[in-house]
């Protein structure tokens, strides 16, 4: 009987596995902080036993936990037409509970979950710029972890258990990320409410997530401690989250440029460095990055 059982009883298909199935059980993982016991079976038999059953026994109902997507006509898709895996199922009903509210859940959501189930359903959606040349993506992390052909795949399962304990550790970290990240936005609104210059924004007291600054129509620059040094940096503002595109960048006669060289250049003393692009500089104090601010707004 179930309620006997110290730890839940978790059944994924056996064989070569998909980043819908290991991240599956990387969240129930988190989800009952270890405490499952999974078998890689496509014993039917095993099924009933079982109090999850993942990507396979074509049914999926949530009410008692059966998560497979592969019947005829499918489990059902999100509105922007991405289908779901067993994984975006299983999100569905203990994304929120797994993140602990649901704007983080949904965060995830578009950030990582419907990247995996999209993976799944064969949907490509990187644009291939450059030919022969592919983005390496989290899905693609996952299936690096697979045996090749050389390597001993009768003990595919320990393979399996590493995946999982990789996406685990993603799931974590991406869960911390979009918390603290929530955390920051009502600081970052403060301080530009409060900013006299809403092209420059200063994070005086304490470093936080300058793509924030994307969702105001404003800001060009930011300025800031470095997390990890004593320097100061003053970096760009990206026209919207899915591009590299600044709004303003550096002047182009300080890329590349360091020291005496960018600081006769710039006009700026203590100036220490321009990166090649003009998307982000560095000075040794805070006036002088606002300084460098200032004189790239007039250039």
């Amino acid at each position: 009987m179930n309620w006997l059982r110290k730890n839940k009883l978790v059944i994924v298909h056996d064989g070569s596995f998909h980043p819908d199935d290991v991240f599956c059980v990387a969240l129930l993982s988190i989800l009952y902080n270890g405490a499952i016991k999974v078998i890689r079976t496509r014993n039917e038999k095993e099924f009933q036993k079982a109090d999850f059953v993942l990507d396979i026994g074509l049914v999926y109902d949530p009410d008692h936990n059966r998560f497979d997507h592969h019947q005829e006509g499918g489990a059902g898709f999100r509105d922007n037409k991405i289908t779901y895996s067993a994984f975006g199922l299983l999100w569905k009903k203990y994304g929120v509970e797994v993140c602990g509210s649901q704007k983080i859940s949904d965060i995830l959501e578009k950030k990582l979950v419907e990247v995996i189930d999209a993976d799944d359903m064969g949907l490509d959606l990187s644009q291939n710029k450059i030919t022969y040349v592919y983005p390496f993506m989290m899905t693609d992390a996952i299936y690096s972890m697979r045996p090749t052909w050389k390597e001993n795949s009768s003990n595919i399962d320990k393979f399996f258990f590493k995946a999982v304990d990789f996406a685990k550790d993603i799931l974590i970290r991406e869960i911390k990320i979009a918390k603290d990240k929530i955390e920051a936005e009502s600081l970052v609104d403060d301080i530009y409410s409060n900013s006299e210059d809403k092209r420059i924004i200063i994070f005086s007291k304490q470093y936080l997530p300058k793509d924030l600054l994307i969702n105001y129509p404003e800001p060009l620059f930011v300025v800031y401690k470095e997390m990890y040094g004593e320097k100061w940096r003053v970096t760009t503002i990206e026209k919207s989250e899915n591009t590299y595109e600044c709004r303003k960048n550096f002047p182009e006669s300080w890329w590349g440029k360091k020291d005496e060289e960018l600081a006769k250049v710039s006009g700026v003393s203590d100036a220490v460095f321009c990166r090649n692009g003009g998307i982000f500089a560095g000075a040794k104090s805070q006036e002088g990055a606002i300084q460098m601010a200032k004189k790239a707004l007039n250039n």
